[in-house]
């Protein structure tokens, strides 16, 4: 099938998957080097930046929320805490359930960090206005949403 310019419809699948994959590489890798510069990689940022936003969290469901395995969660917290950032805390009323806090430490290194990151961000995507990038997020929330109920 052809679009309204005659372009095929499958090729300008495949272009838009080229895009976008081109694009999130190499934003994410500008992300990344930001992160790093903080002595953290993106997987802990992503769990410290977490518990900084939205308070104490069990690790089982720390996963779902950065995109992670549930395998790889137990050793992102092992070495955040290790570097005194968070530290794990039962849960009072159900013993099977281990909350990870951030620490005063961590805390204050975010603190420090995240409005350089914030600016960092920014500037990574400052190749769109901010009427681009309103345009942009309902489209490509309609998109995942789409792609996750294909079968």
């Amino acid at each position: 099938m052809c679009t309204e310019n005659g372009v095929n419809e499958t090729d300008l699948s495949l272009k838009l998957l080229i895009v976008l994959s081109r694009a999130y590489r190499v934003i994410m890798d500008h992300v990344t080097e930001d992160m790093r510069g903080y002595g953290l990689n993106p997987t802990e940022f992503a769990v410290l930046e977490l518990l900084y936003h939205k308070g104490d969290q069990p690790i089982q469901h720390i996963g779902k929320k950065v995109l992670l395995a549930s395998g790889s969660i137990t050793y992102v917290v092992d070495k955040l805490e290790d570097k005194k950032l968070l530290e794990r805390k039962p849960c009072p009323e159900d013993r099977r359930v281990t909350y990870a806090v951030i620490t005063e430490a961590g805390r204050e290194l975010m603190q420090t960090i995240f409005p350089t990151h914030r600016k960092a961000i920014q500037e990574i995507l400052g190749g769109l206005d901010s009427k681009e990038k309103e345009t942009i997020i309902p489209l490509l929330k309609k998109l995942g949403y789409y792609a996750k109920d294909v079968t």
